[in-house]
């Protein structure tokens, strides 16, 4: 059945979605910096996910920063009907893999302006808040988000490495569409936020959904299920994620297209109660 096997998701104010994604942040340079070392291998795995059935992609204003939002409009603008692309600010960028929250509304508007411009859009399909910036009110940083949202600058509205008590005040300003946190095989820090967006219908998007430590290694508990079906790591850890819960969306990044391939072909892997339950254990 290819992605279709996956199911869909309905996201509060943007629509429906196949439930398995493509994350653009690695067709950026070492450290989410500057150029890739191989763009039109980047452009080239851009093209496959779309060609391949992906109608959602995560991006961010951070990665390169500018590059991942700069390729996905050079490579798929016009965009196809019903590609969805959800982008993020909030965190400014001071060099490779440094990262530094910055809520201040006039920045959040501005970079909303930016990824408009960037994406060649009149309107931001999904905009999340990249971090919540501890030195800046909430009531500022999620009264800008509503604010955008009403003057029809973006359509839905998501947060980013939240709790359970931010993401119901959020709520108290706007509809919370999703929720992106990470969370794999073995971190399962947010299985109470996880709990919370099943009950709530909130798209919960995993990030680092393919990290799995040692779980991984030669005769641990992922290596064992995988070679028992025939099937890669990376394919295991994604349908256990979509086993976990209806309302989980992985996006799953890679600058390969054979990778790419490799991921979307776990819509297809259904993992028994037994071997479920097993990776349950992991965590």
């Amino acid at each position: 059945m290819g992605i279709d096997a996956a199911g869909t998701i309905d996201i509060k104010d943007l629509g429906t979605v196949r439930r398995l994604g493509y994350g653009a942040m690695r067709i950026t340079g070492a450290g989410i910096w500057g150029e890739p070392a191989d763009p039109e291998a980047a452009r080239a795995v851009v093209r496959s996910a779309v060609d391949q059935g992906v109608d959602f992609i995560d991006t961010a204003d951070s990665y390169g920063p500018e590059v991942s939002e700069r390729i996905l409009a050079e490579t798929l603008h016009p965009y196809p009907d019903g590609l969805r692309i959800g982008t993020k600010a909030g965190q400014a960028r001071t060099g490779p893999d440094q990262w530094v929250p910055l809520g201040r509304a006039e920045y959040l508007r501005q970079q909303v302006e930016l990824s408009l411009r960037r994406l060649g859009v009149e309107t931001l399909d999904l905009f999340q808040l990249h971090r919540i910036d501890a030195k800046v009110p909430t009531a500022e940083q999620f009264g800008v988000m509503a604010d955008l949202q009403r003057e029809g600058k973006v359509r839905a509205l998501g947060l980013s490495e939240v709790s359970v008590a931010q993401v119901q005040d959020a709520e108290q300003y706007f509809t919370v569409a999703s929720v992106q946190n990470r969370y794999n095989l073995t971190d399962r820090r947010s299985e109470d936020v996880l709990s919370y967006c099943t009950e709530q219908q909130i798209a919960f998007i995993p990030w680092a959904p393919l990290d799995a430590g040692r779980a991984t290694e030669p005769g641990g508990t992922v290596d064992t299920v995988a070679q028992r079906l025939d099937a890669s790591q990376h394919q295991v850890a994604l349908a256990w994620l979509l086993q976990r819960s209806p309302m989980m969306l992985p996006i799953p990044g890679t600058a390969s297209v054979a990778h790419l391939t490799e991921n979307l072909a776990a819509a297809d892997l259904v993992l028994d109660a037994e071997t479920v339950a097993a990776l349950d254990a992991l965590g």
